[in-house]
């Protein structure tokens, strides 16, 4: 699964700038259709680190689709500056785009080109010579190598995404978006997606990732941005991110299982569940689990096992979106 490092990350282009950098970024679509006009991005400003995995997320219809739609070149911005890779979008247009991939939610894959065609049509579209194009060596990190001349409407929904991200990659761009590359895909193919991505990381590619599966960009993003009716609303390192939870859950395993809350426990955020087990929600800032325990002592309960469960993106991101929301 080797494959060369970028050819953007060579030579002067490995200063330490942002790989993608907006300021003042918005997006207003005309009104049409008797529909008023609709501002998708509010004045955003924001810094996505190089050679970062990098979490973007938001609700549907927060504004993630436009932001991708204009690195991309697809949509045109109504005012504020965007670079990728330091290349302004206006002033440098091939390239900025020559240095991103962007792997697409929809499947769109032309059903009558085999998995060879596709790359090598795309190689061409960015003008890579045929001497330089590594379609085989895609094709082998994709797991698509015995797949090259098989019609593309022939493939799995899995196949098919995968030769997406390998489309995404012909140019050796030094950023690649992920738009949902995981919708739809079963458990090992996303174990398998997610192996390859974490090695282009670690050859230097930023990656940049939307998914409405937060348990991923939990495990993966070292920062993330929650966009919200066209707002950063946060942008912060994930774990620093998730700190921001008032909100952890105290787990009692009795000697002898609960049918229903002890009375003096009552106070607390307390429910039972399956399997008697004692569960007590409470805020670090103004709880101390000591205290806890001890009203647990007094309520005459014997424990025989204890755990906390930390706040996870999950719980953070629907405590953002719910406050920010209109």
């Amino acid at each position: 699964m080797d494959m060369e490092t970028p050819a953007a990350l060579k030579g002067e282009a490995t200063t330490r700038q942002p790989a993608i950098q907006a300021r003042g970024l918005r997006k207003i679509y005309k009104a049409s259709n008797n529909e008023p006009a609709k501002e998708a991005l509010k004045g955003v400003d924001l810094t996505i680190p190089q050679g970062s995995i990098f979490g973007l997320l938001g609700p549907n219809g927060a504004g993630k689709s436009t932001f991708i739609n204009i690195l991309a070149g697809l949509v045109v911005k109504s005012e504020g500056e965007v670079d990728v890779w330091g290349f302004d979008i206006d002033k440098n247009p091939r390239q900025a785009r020559a240095s991103i991939g962007v792997v697409p939610q929809e499947l769109n894959i032309d059903p009558f080109f085999t998995p060879g065609e596709v790359l090598e049509l795309q190689a061409g579209l960015y003008g890579v010579p045929r001497a330089e194009r590594r379609t085989d060596a895609i094709l082998e990190a994709m797991g698509l190598a015995d797949k090259k001349d098989a019609y593309a409407r022939t493939l799995s929904g899995g196949m098919r995404r995968r030769l997406l991200v390998g489309k995404a990659m012909v140019h050796s761009p030094p950023v690649i978006v992920l738009d949902e590359p995981t919708a739809g895909v079963d458990i090992e193919l996303r174990q398998q997606l997610w192996a390859y991505v974490k090695g282009l990381n670690e050859r230097g590619v930023t990656i940049v990732l939307t998914t409405h599966y937060l348990e991923e960009a939990e495990s993966l993003c070292d920062e993330i941005a929650i966009i919200n009716h066209g707002e950063v609303v946060a942008c912060e390192p994930t774990p620093q991110l998730v700190s921001r939870l008032d909100r952890k859950t105290l787990l009692v395993t009795p000697e002898t299982p609960l049918s229903a809350v002890p009375g003096g426990l009552n106070k607390f955020e307390s429910t039972i569940l399956p399997g008697g087990v004692l569960e007590i929600a409470y805020r670090p800032s103004s709880q101390n689990v000591a205290e806890i325990l001890e009203q647990v002592s007094h309520a005459g309960i014997t424990i025989r096992d204890l755990s906390i469960e930390e706040g996870h993106l999950e719980d953070v991101f629907l405590e953002i979106t719910r406050s920010t929301g209109n």
